[in-house]
């Protein structure tokens, strides 16, 4: 079976393939969402409050879908601004071998990745 690592909680747990990380983190008693909790879009992949950054494993987990993409592209661009290939919506992913995530990882806002210029000077 395959194990889930929540490095912010030092917690690990062992799940069955297949299984949705947003769901058995919950099961874990795994806070995934940063604000209140009933301000959250239930697992539909639309608030990004599940957001999670995937420290190893991230070929463990499914390929990012289109309501992933969609999310991040237009409704949240500056959630995973730095960490476009690592970060990932817990709802989304589904566990198919060992990963570990941190939770509800911080925004890059003031970071290089964020001011720097799209296209370089030519």
């Amino acid at each position: 079976m395959p194990k889930i690592t929540f490095v912010n909680q030092k917690k690990e747990i062992e799940v069955p393939a297949g299984s949705n990380l947003r769901d058995e983190a919950k099961k874990a008693g795994i806070q995934m969402h940063p604000s209140f909790p009933p301000f959250n879009c239930m697992g539909h992949g639309l608030c990004a409050t599940c957001r999670v950054l995937v420290k190893q494993g991230k070929e463990n987990l499914s390929t990012k879908g289109l309501v992933e993409k969609i999310s991040f592209a237009v409704l949240h661009p500056f959630a995973n601004i730095g960490s476009e290939e690592e970060m990932r919506l817990a709802c989304q992913c589904t566990i198919k071998g060992d990963v570990a995530v941190e939770t509800t990882p911080a925004l890059n806002l003031s970071g290089e990745t964020f001011w720097q210029k799209p296209y370089p000077n030519k």
